[in-house]
């Protein structure tokens, strides 16, 4: 692979013009498409094999017209202290609203009258009319937005307090102006990283190139393929984060190679041939990740993680060829003023190479190394009990899907739904819907006597508030009920309060054939929560399992994928004990515009998982694969591990901070959903690039000596080489890889030795590699 990157990064700075022109050519292209794509159908977000979803699918079919899946809203009106919603005043107002609502668009299906409905609170001050569309919230027009927000003006000028609730508002998430300074944020540590403006911002355009392609590719294939705006939010985070670090250690690898005195063009072709190698399976372990969230068999995950990966093999393949075509147009000035001129003035230095043995000052990497490696039981132990303290209160998290209570406070959909829970209780914000299925009843009975006892059994339970009387369908074969709960819809007490309806039903259903299906929002988020627990452990399985295949051809190792799998475990539960701390018990809350505490998103615990473990494993293989290539040309195990922290751990600890601080932009967003994303995923990169990898790699390596590049001989024969360290591409380039005994490795900076190492000891890690 090393020899095939290294003539690819060679043609892409030799043909810079056309390669240049063939990415501005893809971005026009996605640019169009985006442009001219029609808006997304509909968002369909189904969830297979779940009860609640085949409750919709019947009522589709035995409520013809009924529109189940189709947007809501709900108009709440609340009348002046000292007044009433029964007042002629106020209620003439509220039917001006109605009848504004129902003429104000063709998308609406109907719309409940408050008084004919009998939707008043008991206190009289508080009515709402609900709002049934012909379509999804996503297939609304702006029109049809506007009419509900307009019908609400005429009663407001009345003096009536009026918000609007439900998915008919739904909008494109805000993420405000702390995106923007993430990426300032990248930009500084760049400059900072490499001295130099140039080299700062070709991670910065190239990245910002490819996450314009992916996302306008997005965007043009929204209509087609059913994709949501929070589809590209992720892609965008993904796409920034993972472009700007693999193009920041391309670039930063070609201007060693500059520095070891190699010529332009052949330093590309090194810098692609080796950092590039390491490029590749990283990307290839995120896309593992990512298009294993498949596994889950919720389409909207899916076509989140699809997109996603695909972003992220746009970010892959540019570094490996817009960058070496950039670095051909830039020149020198990749390399600060004084390194410049040093070059021209020391090439019999660099002919010797640079080593942290010829008299020159450590770097903080290589002093950061020997103090852990003095030190290794003390710096692991202190790593993993920091991490286990942090992941206690992941112990007690509850899952859930954000509703309108989880909207900011000063959002009408949030008034909306505060209206509500004082005016009629918490439970009405979330009410169940059971749909009586009476076509296969026994002999005897009738949908109608099911119906009717079902009513009665569940209006029983505890934590039930109110029970409508059945609506029945023209056949008289299925019959629909509403159950208002008393606890609020994120609540335990209501997931528990599904769970009695259902075993309740089971029994109606033994003794008259009448299966009764609850669904309805908060049954729906229920249920999506039980099938993402399920799947957690074989879809982590699946992950964690081809990665370690992945990881052991790379390293040709046993204890160091598992290592690296365990180290990720160890941060990801790291990171979902600070998210509940923050988001299910307030801490800090204010510090990070928490505004309304809950259960984590459901789908939290999973999306982590993937994402986390794909970006946890580019951290280990540039880390890594730095000292592997120093053992393979000779240094002695704890020699290696100086090695690649002197020449990785600045450029690993920049593209960490880079990534922290582009996912932690996104803490500013309007939604919750995204807001939790973005804090999980930044917690979770700094706790395992600066402890688990910092800390507890080299710790680890250093109490494994030797034999963490074991490999057991038939796996050895079995394996393929695909030589990431690039020894096959050195020995055909000449750089003296065959010379026992020297291990200097010289070409491309390659953790070169200091002549110390034994012969044997050489022989037996090429030996390892070679197998």
């Amino acid at each position: 692979m090393a020899t095939f990157l290294y003539k690819l990064g060679r043609f892409a700075f030799r043909r810079r013009r056309f390669v240049a022109l063939i990415w501005v050519a893809l971005l026009a292209v996605a640019g169009v498409g985006a442009a001219t794509a029609a808006a997304p159908a509909a968002d369909s977000f189904s969830i297979p094999g779940t009860e609640a979803q085949r409750a919709f699918d019947l009522l589709d079919q035995r409520f013809p017209g009924t529109n189940a899946d189709g947007a809501t809203a709900r108009v709440v009106f609340k009348a002046p202290a000292g007044e009433t919603m029964k007042d002629p005043a106020n209620k003439a107002a509220v039917e001006r609203t109605v009848h504004a609502l129902q003429s104000g668009s063709s998308q609406v299906d109907r719309v409940a009258d408050p008084y004919a409905a009998k939707a008043l609170s008991k206190d009289g001050r508080t009515a709402y009319a609900q709002v049934s569309y012909k379509v999804t919230g996503f297939e609304l027009t702006d029109a049809s937005k506007d009419a509900l927000e307009d019908a609400a003006k005429d009663a407001r000028h009345a003096g009536l307090t009026v918000e609007t609730g439900g998915n008919a508002l739904q909008a494109i998430p805000e993420t405000g102006a702390t995106e923007v300074i993430g990426i300032a944020i990248s930009a500084v540590v760049l400059v900072i990283t490499f001295g130099a403006l140039i080299a700062a911002g070709l991670p910065l355009l190239t990245a910002l190139i490819g996450v314009g392609i992916g996302v306008c590719t997005i965007t043009a294939l929204s209509s087609a393929l059913d994709l949501s705006s929070t589809t590209s939010t992720l892609a965008t985070m993904i796409g920034l984060a993972v472009g700007i670090d693999y193009a920041l250690f391309i670039v930063s690898r070609y201007r060693a190679e500059i520095t070891e005195g190699s010529e332009r063009e052949e330093a590309a072709g090194r810098a692609v041939g080796t950092a590039g190698s390491a490029v590749v399976f990283a990307g290839l372990t995120v896309v593992i990740a990512l298009v294993g969230l498949a596994v889950v068999n919720i389409p909207m995950l899916t076509k989140m993680g699809l997109a996603a990966a695909g972003t992220v093999v746009i970010a892959v393949l540019i570094a490996l060829t817009l960058i070496p075509a950039l670095l051909g147009f830039a020149g020198a000035r990749v390399l600060p003023r004084k390194a410049r001129k040093a070059r021209k003035g020391s090439e019999a230095d660099e002919a010797h190479g640079r080593h942290a043995g010829t008299g020159e000052r450590p770097n903080m990497g290589t002093r950061w190394a020997r103090f852990v490696l003095r030190r290794p039981v003390a710096v692991l132990l202190a790593s993993v009990v920091g991490l286990g303290v942090v992941a206690i209160p992941a112990s007690s998290l509850e899952l859930g899907l954000p509703d309108d209570g989880s909207q900011p406070t000063h959002t009408t959909q949030r008034k909306a739904y505060d209206l509500l829970s004082d005016g009629f209780g918490p439970g009405f914000n979330g009410p169940l819907m059971l749909v009586v299925d009476g076509r296969d009843a026994h002999a005897g009975q009738s949908t109608k006597s099911a119906a009717a006892r079902v009513a009665k059994e569940v209006g029983r339970l505890d934590d039930v508030a109110v029970v409508t009387p059945p609506t029945f369908n023209k056949a008289g074969d299925t019959a629909l009920l509403n159950v208002v709960p008393k606890s609020k819809p994120s609540s335990l007490e209501t997931e528990d309060l599904v769970h009695h309806i259902r075993s309740t039903a089971s029994g109606i259903a033994d003794d008259t054939g009448a299966k009764t299906l609850v669904t309805g929002t908060t049954a729906m988020n229920v249920d999506v929560s039980q099938k993402l627990n399920d799947a957690l452990l074989p879809y982590l399985a699946l992950v964690v399992g081809l990665a370690f295949l992945l990881l052991m051809v790379v390293f040709r190792s046993v204890l160091v994928p598992l290592k690296a799998a365990l180290g990720f475990l160890l941060s990801v539960v790291a990171a979902l004990g600070a998210v509940v701390a923050v988001f299910q018990w307030g801490w800090l809350a204010d510090v990070f515009g928490v505004e309304q505490t809950g259960p984590i998103m459901s789908m939290m615990p999973i999306f982590m998982v993937g994402v986390v473990f794909g970006l946890a494993m580019d951290y280990e293989v540039f880390l890594v694969t730095r000292m592997r290539e120093a053992f393979v040309h000779g240094e002695r195990p704890r020699e290696a591990v100086v090695t690649g922290f002197r020449h990785g751990a600045r450029v690993v600890t920049a593209a960490a901070v880079i990534m922290i601080s582009v996912f932690a932009g996104f803490i500013g967003s309007s939604d919750s959903m995204i807001k939790m994303i973005g804090f999980g995923l930044a917690v979770a990169v700094f706790f395992d690039a600066f402890l688990v990898r910092m800390a507890v790699v080299p710790a680890v390596l250093a109490l494994l000596g030797r034999s963490a590049w074991w490999l057991p001989r038939w796996l050895q024969k079995v394996l393929p080489n695909v030589d990431v360290e690039g020894e096959g591409l050195r020995t055909q380039l000449g750089d003296g890889g065959g010379d026992s005994g020297s291990g200097t490795g010289s070409g491309g900076g390659s953790g070169t030795g200091t002549g110390t190492t034994e012969g044997p000891d050489e022989n037996a890690a090429r030996e390892t590699v070679r197998v």
